[in-house]
């Protein structure tokens, strides 16, 4: 009943309102202004008393048409809907477009616009609807290409551009220095300021061995600032004082896209878990032994005994331990070996070795 009446209100205001229009259209001057106000009144009331004997069949006839539309709104999957709305955004912004010249002709100009923004938007519905799979491939080609060209840019980005994050320990060791100095890393070195505070901080330690690391991890840090044309930079962020250095560190690298710089062996594995690239001193150096193979010959300067009885334990240049069996004897002397054994861990290489002269009668090659 209460859509009846709001129904029936309706087509009295729009009655009053033909009416008016009416009025103004057969343009009555002779007509009192009584007359006219009531031929308002009349056509009003009867589009009143229209609307309230068909009301019944309107409300039924919208019921229906909202009921069908909502059934075919929840059949239409969300990718038309999202196409036929761009494609009648598009349609009534080309009507609005010729707006303006079409009303500018004579006779039909006053409604022309009108029609043809309706059948361009209709047009552009259509479109959208029909053409969807046609024009989702194309937006999915243009960002495919999109995402091409953004790979290819990656890959000929050089890999030395990315920055390197100094830690603790490579500092404190020193061998980065030299690392620098022969120019195999490329990008700009980046030391954190919290890694400044912590070697600050073992700088100023009680322990006296402490205290020489800390100041010679600084040492080298003005040695890098001062004698290399390398570009360095301090980075001021920091994430919390309660975050530890190390995940400060990996955090970092995530927010730089850079790579730690190291010598921690733990650290090295929590970065892998991370997804964080690592470039470990440790390895490098590894990498850049000369290789030894068994059945090599050597000579090497037995310099004490080894753990078990009978070894002796020589080093060569590049501070590789050689493990001597029945060298022990030899301590102080420089012998020719031979090569037993080699074994990779994760500290380092250990050659495994015997004297040749307890094989083949050989010679001491010095004695001290």
């Amino acid at each position: 009943m209460k859509a009846r009446n709001a129904l029936t209100f309706v087509g009295l205001i729009f009655g009053l309102l033909v009416g008016y229009y009416v009025e103004r259209l057969l343009d009555l001057a002779t007509w009192s202004v009584y007359q006219t106000l009531g031929m308002v009144i009349l056509i009003g009331a009867l589009f009143g008393i229209l609307i309230y004997i068909l009301s019944p069949w309107l409300i039924r006839s919208f019921r229906q048409f909202t009921q069908r539309i909502e059934s075919r709104v929840a059949k239409v999957a969300p990718q038309e809907l999202v196409w036929g709305a761009i494609g009648l955004i598009l349609g009534l912004v080309a009507g609005y477009l010729l707006t303006s010249p079409l009303s500018s002709l004579p006779i039909v100009g006053q409604f022309l616009p009108i029609i043809v923004s309706v059948l361009l938007g209709y047009v552009g519905l259509v479109i959208g609807v029909k053409k969807r799979e046609d024009l989702g491939s194309v937006s999915s080609f243009i960002r495919r290409d999109r995402d091409r060209e953004k790979k290819e840019k990656e890959a000929t980005k050089p890999a030395g551009d990315s920055p390197k994050i100094l830690d603790t320990s490579v500092v404190i060791d020193g061998r980065i220095l030299d690392v620098l100095k022969s120019g195999f890393l490329e990008g700009t070195i980046v030391v954190p300021a919290f890694v400044l505070e912590e070697l600050r901080h073992i700088a100023d330690s009680a322990d006296v061995l402490k205290r020489n690391r800390g100041r010679r991890g600084l040492d080298i840090l003005n040695r890098i600032q001062k004698d290399l044309e390398h570009p360095v930079k301090i980075m001021e962020h920091d994430f919390g004082a309660q975050i530890e250095v190390d995940m400060k560190l990996l955090r970092l690298a995530k927010f730089l896209g850079g790579k730690v710089l190291t010598n921690d062996y733990n650290l090295n594995k929590v970065a892998a878990l991370e997804g964080v690239p690592v470039l470990n001193i440790n390895e490098l150096a590894n990498a850049v032994k000369p290789v030894v193979l068994p059945g090599e010959e050597m000579v090497v300067n037995i310099v004490k005994d080894g753990k078990e009885p009978g070894q002796g334990v020589a080093y060569l240049d590049d501070g590789t331990m050689i493990v001597v069996e029945n060298g022990r004897r030899f301590i102080g002397d420089s012998i020719e070996v031979l090569v037993t054994s080699v074994l990779q861990t994760a500290a380092g290489r250990m050659i495994f070795a015997k004297p040749k002269v307890h094989e083949t009668g050989g010679r001491v090659v010095s004695q001290t």
